[in-house]
């Protein structure tokens, strides 16, 4: 799928193009782009404890740094380019993953937020350089609006992917399908005579979703811990991570060492295909309404048909109710400090009126004990599961990952109480 269009003769080209051709290659390589972005970001979020919003400032950070080094080079250069993917890849996921799960946004409004804010982006694109095509990236104007472009359609890919999966009760495997069928059908629409610049950016958004479900079939246990859990082939995020990181820089090296990708190159062994069709154009477009008219139908059956969802953070109970410190008892020391001097802090900033504080340690307690599941409970599941109830009561008196408001400060004590007297 090309996006070539009359406004690539007529820009004026300070610069060599910064984006590469589009060929099979740039899919490949955006998919395996994407994947990275899922499970690298689960395993430092998760795994390594670092916490959703601190890896979302870390990976903030990064991006700005790379992006940097990209808008400064003069020509486009695989590894840099490609290595501003992957970490836009990460941070457009973890923006969403914050309205989610910290700030308790729907998925469909975050969905239509970011749909908005993509066609204001590409609103004000257009009215500035009158084309929105990747050919025509030469000036730094126009790469700006095209990296802010590219984080936008992360963040509304993750939105519009993991509602999906909310609606449908989906595997990621067969999750996979979707977005799989609808790039399938939108190149047949381009090879037909569909604007390929619509054409470009429609599969583009898509590739996320795809290469997320991909990683997610890849990373989850092949047998779901709680009813509605993903279950796939069981690698692990950091094994996934790893695969795929390696396919991309091995990729990398073959498009620089054979410049394949560069449009100059391209161009030089490719005649342009300048045969756009009006009419052919505008049945295309009837095409792309139907597209998502079928799709919205499919989703809607989906999701009457009967299926089971993550369970309700409110379904956790526990069978045995273990005395003071017991529950703990088999957990590594340092750990059980972590998680204790978190809730200390919180319920002293509860009785001291600090009601941002205390929900702030909170919502630090509740992802620390998230990322030190996969250790801990193997240890005493018994004892984890004592703990994991209580701390579930402490979590809705905050409103974290409840959608109730938050309760009253003495509410709050009395179970932060009870969870200190746990984590003896």
């Amino acid at each position: 799928m090309t996006t070539a269009t009359h406004a690539r003769q007529r820009s004026g080209r300070l610069m060599l193009n910064k984006v590469p051709e589009v060929t099979v290659w740039f899919w490949v390589i955006k998919v395996l782009c994407t994947t990275v972005g899922e499970s690298f970001a689960d395993w430092i979020n998760m795994q390594l404890g670092v916490g959703l919003v601190n890896t979302a400032w870390i990976f903030t950070a990064v991006f700005v740094v790379v992006l940097a080094v990209q808008l400064r080079l003069r020509r486009y250069v695989p590894f840099p380019y490609w290595l501003t993917v992957v970490v836009v890849s990460v941070t457009g996921t973890l923006y969403t993953d914050i309205l989610t799960d910290q700030l308790n946004v729907p998925l469909w409004i975050s969905a239509a937020v970011f749909s908005v804010l993509l066609a204001v982006v590409f609103g004000v694109w257009w009215t500035r350089e009158r084309t929105l095509s990747i050919h025509s990236v030469t000036t730094f104007s126009r790469e700006s609006f095209y990296w802010l472009t590219v984080l936008v359609t992360f963040a509304l890919g993750t939105a519009t992917g993991d509602w999906t999966l909310e609606l449908t009760g989906w595997s990621p495997g067969v999750s996979v399908l979707l977005p799989l069928g609808l790039i399938a059908a939108i190149t047949a629409l381009w090879r037909f005579g569909a604007n390929p610049v619509l054409s470009f950016w429609l599969a583009y958004i898509l590739t996320r979703p795809l290469g997320a479900n991909i990683g997610d079939w890849l990373a989850s246990p092949k047998v779901a811990q709680n009813p509605g859990d993903p279950t796939g082939l069981a690698l692990g995020t950091f094994t996934t991570s790893l695969i795929f990181l390696g396919l991309i820089l091995a990729t990398v090296v073959y498009l620089t060492v054979t410049r394949s990708d560069v449009t100059e190159t391209w161009e030089a062994t490719h005649p342009e295909h300048l045969t756009a069709n009006p009419g052919r154009e505008r049945v295309a477009l009837g095409g792309f309404v139907a597209l998502a008219a079928a799709t919205a139908a499919l989703l809607v059956w989906a999701h009457g048909r009967p299926h089971v969802g993550p369970a309700p953070e409110t379904d956790t109970t526990v069978a045995v109710q273990l005395p003071p410190g017991q529950a703990v008892a088999k957990f590594p020391a340092a750990k059980v400090a972590a998680l204790r001097t978190l809730a200390t802090t919180s319920l002293t900033d509860a009785r001291s009126g600090n009601s941002k504080g205390a929900h702030a340690a909170a919502q630090s307690l509740r992802d620390l004990w998230d990322a030190d599941q996969d250790s801990l409970q193997p240890l005493d599941n018994t004892g984890w599961t004592s703990v994991d109830a209580q701390m579930d009561k402490v979590l809705k008196t905050f409103g974290i990952d409840h959608s109730n408001p938050p309760m009253s400060a003495a509410q709050q004590e009395t179970e932060l109480t009870a969870l200190l007297a746990d984590l003896r």
